[in-house]
């Protein structure tokens, strides 16, 4: 299905959104990023949003003019009323899927784990499932519940801080290697951009290439092919190209072997050796080695290409990183 034959239909329980920019952000929450993000994933053909309006004038005045159906939510205090915007929204939700076939993606902007039953029915339904919610006011049960993730702090800009950026690097580099890895084992013909990109999104739904701070999927791809993590095929169709793992050099091959002999000295009972150690215990043997004449920019992409050709395996203790021998 491309981009535009989907039918998008906008769920959003605003008090949740609203609270959630206001605590975390410290900024109202501004509906045109949600927007400009739907835009590129398809039409959308219908947009509520849940509150007691009452609470929410200058929110309320800036949705009308994105043509958001405001639902009322009858004035009740506390928790009641929470759960009365919950259900609302749920029946709602699930009377669209049933009554209009045409609408094939659902998008659920909320934190809150209430609603992750109303996610699993609509995939139940083949409905796609898009969530929208604020990073620290998102219940963790709720991303991997859908098809894919959108955190509010990524789409509003540079200016919100977010956590663990230098960590996201490193984590890229692990998905887009295990991932393709397991579609080169599982798939009998050529991987593809798209496809590629898919399944990234089945095993992180909250994957962006923006996140990463790369303009465009295609663009992401490139950087990974200039720095060996990937090889594309540059015959194949520039904007989904061919995708595969790098081929194997002589040079690489040796120094995989001699990794794997590194990993077998300082294993545990498990077979697994604390990554730290090991480029240490290699230089022992062979003083000359060095990741970066292979290629590579650090030790742990080393670790990763010698993980994505299936020499050896790559896992966390804690904050620690270990490895283990594949016997292959």
């Amino acid at each position: 299905m491309t981009t535009d034959d989907r039918r998008l239909a906008v769920f959003l329980d605003f008090e949740n959104l609203a609270i959630g920019a206001r605590d975390q952000l410290h900024r109202p929450f501004d509906y045109r990023p949600v927007v400009d993000a739907l835009a590129a994933r398809g039409r959308t053909v219908l947009r509520r949003a849940y509150a007691d309006w009452s609470y929410f004038a200058d929110e309320r005045r800036q949705l009308a003019r994105h043509h958001v159906e405001l639902i009322e939510i009858p004035q009740k205090m506390g928790h009641s009323r929470k759960n009365a915007a919950d259900i609302k929204m749920a029946l709602d939700a699930l009377e669209l899927a049933y009554t209009r076939d045409f609408v094939d993606t659902f998008v659920v902007g909320t934190g809150d784990s209430d609603l992750s039953p109303l996610v699993h029915k609509l995939r139940e339904l083949d409905k796609q499932v898009i969530g929208v919610g604020i990073r620290q006011s998102t219940s963790k049960l709720l991303p991997p519940a859908c098809d894919e993730f959108l955190f509010y702090d990524d789409l509003v800009g540079d200016d919100v801080p977010t956590p663990d950026g230098e960590e996201r690097a490193v984590d890229l580099d692990e998905l887009v290697v295990t991932t393709l890895t397991s579609l080169d084992r599982s798939t009998a013909g050529p991987v593809r951009g798209s496809e590629l990109k898919r399944a990234m999104l089945r095993r992180d739904p909250t994957f962006s290439e923006s996140m990463h701070g790369f303009r465009s999927w295609g663009e992401l791809l490139r950087t990974l092919d200039e720095r060996n993590l990937i090889e594309l095929d540059r015959s194949a169709s520039s904007s989904n190209p061919t995708v595969g793992l790098p081929s194997e050099g002589d040079n690489e091959a040796a120094a995989f072997r001699v990794l794997v002999v590194a990993v077998a000295e300082h294993a545990d009972g498990k077979g697994w050796a604390p990554l730290s150690r090991l480029k240490d215990a290699i230089r022992e043997d062979d003083p000359s080695f060095n990741e970066r004449n292979l290629g590579y920019r650090s030790f742990l992409e080393f670790c990763r290409a010698a993980a994505a050709r299936g020499v050896v395996e790559l896992d966390r203790d804690g904050d620690q990183r270990r490895v283990r021998a594949t016997g292959r």
